[in-house]
């Protein structure tokens, strides 16, 4: 293993944070019956699957089997043996849950706090669509009418159907002229100094579900009295700039003029932190990219809208991770 490899990096932070979690672990690790995996090494190896991009858990648990590199992470010695694929899945299902990936989540946001790599007074928020693992044949009547199977020129609904493989997706659209798909909305809040994510927010899909996941977050995150907030034209409306306005923050939002009058006075479209907001919150599309091309995110592999919320919250935890990995060797860079 190099020295310099930039997994040793990402061990050191992902072992301070699950040391931090041991309570949580405590309470879901069973003391008798027959021995489970440890926590710890599950997490690790859950890891990996996002950072590696690796789509199963029988391609994961080939991966331990011959790769020293995913072996020294999970902590895995040379000689151990590894787990059963469906033994692993098992003990996944059992041990990871949205709470511990929350958890595992808001321990990078306090990492990167207590090493002064965020901000704590300017913020852009972005959703994006998730496409959920269930396709349109799957979309059907509520009331069980399935005597056509040819769905071709009818008319379709969330009020009148609902997928029979997962019935928390929702058939939405990116914008005008796209396909609809059965999706899920994630939506995610930035600190614009490293372009770190300190929230993420997952629900069911509906024409508001993006501003109420970003109101969402910026109460969780307790954003208030002297912040800004950056976003794109589909947040300038005057029910979102009102609310935040209420709490105090800036709304910095992209204007939209086409055909309309924008929500966001033109006061605030001339101030100089207006520009800078609008210049810097453009990142948040990074973490979106990377985690459909990379994290598993293209296309959902779990079912039901507590699962999905976990492996997403999972996913950006990965990120930040890397990200934080990668400032800290910008700023130290190691000594060849």
């Amino acid at each position: 293993m190099p020295a310099d490899h930039p997994i040793r990096k990402l061990r050191v932070l992902v072992d301070g944070i699950l040391a931090e979690m041991d309570s949580v672990f405590e309470a879901r690790y069973a003391k008798t019956g027959r021995p489970s995996i440890p926590p710890e090494r599950l997490l690790r190896a859950s890891l990996l699957q996002v950072v590696y991009s690796v789509r199963s858990e029988r391609q994961l648990m080939e991966q331990l089997d011959y790769n020293l590199l995913f072996r020294w992470f999970v902590g895995l010695n040379i000689d151990d043996p590894v787990w059963d694929h469906s033994t692993f899945s098992f003990n996944r299902d059992r041990l990871f849950d949205e709470e511990v990936a929350q958890h595992f989540f808001d321990h990078t946001v306090l990492v990167a706090q207590i090493k002064h790599l965020v901000s704590s007074e300017h913020f852009s928020v972005d959703g994006t669509l998730l496409e959920a693992w269930a396709s349109h044949k799957s979309f059907r009547p509520k009331d069980g009418d399935d005597s056509d199977d040819d769905f071709h020129g009818q008319q379709r609904s969330n009020d009148t159907h609902e997928s029979t493989t997962d019935p928390d997706a929702r058939l939405m659209k990116k914008g005008k002229g796209k396909e609809a798909k059965l999706s899920y909305q994630a939506s995610t809040l930035m600190e614009n100094r490293n372009g770190l994510l300190v929230a993420v927010d997952v629900r069911r899909a509906t024409g508001r579900s993006e501003r109420d996941g970003a109101l969402s977050m910026v109460d969780e995150m307790l954003l208030g009295e002297g912040c800004t907030l950056g976003a794109d034209k589909g947040y300038d409306t005057r029910d979102f700039v009102q609310a935040l306005q209420e709490r105090g923050i800036a709304p910095h939002v992209a204007r939209n003029l086409s055909g309309r009058n924008s929500a966001v006075s033109d006061r605030i479209a001339a101030s100089k932190g207006y520009a800078i907001s609008q210049r810097v919150r453009k990142r948040i599309e990074q973490p979106y990219g990377w985690g459909k091309t990379i994290g598993g995110l293209r296309k959902l592999m779990r079912i039901g809208l507590t699962s999905v919320r976990a492996w997403v919250v999972w996913s950006f935890a990965a990120y930040n991770l890397i990200r934080i990995g990668g400032i800290e060797a910008w700023w130290h860079p190691s000594p060849t």
